[in-house]
């Protein structure tokens, strides 16, 4: 047994199938708490405490998913490049939005950890938590932050971001899909992404392009920090 929990094959597994059973669960619930990646998550902990598994064995697997995850954003480009026109047309709008989003993400964090007397490298590891993970850990470093606790962060809102942001749109009667699409990309990059192709082609667009500016946004805020 202990020789098939340590094959890569098996964390490879168990995320994709923990994760389309997320999938499957979120279209039978029809609910945005049901969220697939939460449910993966979830799973998978459970898996792993249930047979006592090291998540060193588990990620044997789990960092061969982890590393298409760059690619992936990368592939997010396509849908930018079919909204390219209205991207020309709003360029200045988003940009402003994107570092504005960033600003007040990056602040209220930093304000809220020295407020509960934070330890300082938990401060930093938070800071970036809201782009995209492999500039969130870079940023992270650079800070001196802790980098597990930065993935973690970075994992946590972006599934919050997904859950939550339909609510908001309706709660603050958001009804411009460049606007709502930006918001999302900001605040919660990849996963808040998928959530926003599912809205509409323009706001999976916009929020694609607002993972790329926020994060560039964030590094270039970092050095002040």
């Amino acid at each position: 047994m202990k020789e098939i929990f340590q094959n890569p094959l098996f964390g490879i597994i168990l995320c994709i199938f923990t994760y389309e059973l997320g999938i499957l669960l979120n279209k039978k619930l029809k609910t945005p708490i049901a969220n697939p990646l939460l449910i993966g998550i979830v799973l998978c902990i459970v898996v792993l405490k249930i047979f006592n598994i090291p998540f060193a064995s588990f990620n044997k697997g789990g960092s061969i998913i982890s590393m298409f995850l760059a690619p992936a954003t990368v592939a997010l480009a396509v849908s930018i490049y079919t909204q390219y026109k209205l991207l020309k047309e709003n360029l200045f709008p988003i940009i402003i939005g994107c570092a504005v989003g960033s600003l007040a993400s990056m602040s209220s964090v930093y304000i809220l950890c020295k407020l509960f007397r934070l330890d300082e490298k938990i401060t930093y590891a938070m800071v970036p938590k809201s782009v995209t993970t492999p500039i969130a850990m870079a940023v992270s470093e650079q800070l001196g932050g802790v980098v597990p606790v930065t993935v973690s962060a970075v994992v946590l809102t972006g599934i919050l971001g997904a859950i939550f942001a339909p609510t908001f749109i309706k709660l603050f009667r958001v009804k411009d899909s460049v606007a709502v699409g930006v918001a999302i990309g900001t605040c919660s990059h990849a996963a808040g992404t998928t959530k926003a192709m599912e809205i509409g082609d323009i706001e999976g667009a916009m929020s694609s392009i607002a993972i790329g500016i926020a994060g560039f946004m964030t590094v270039i805020f970092a050095m002040f920090i």
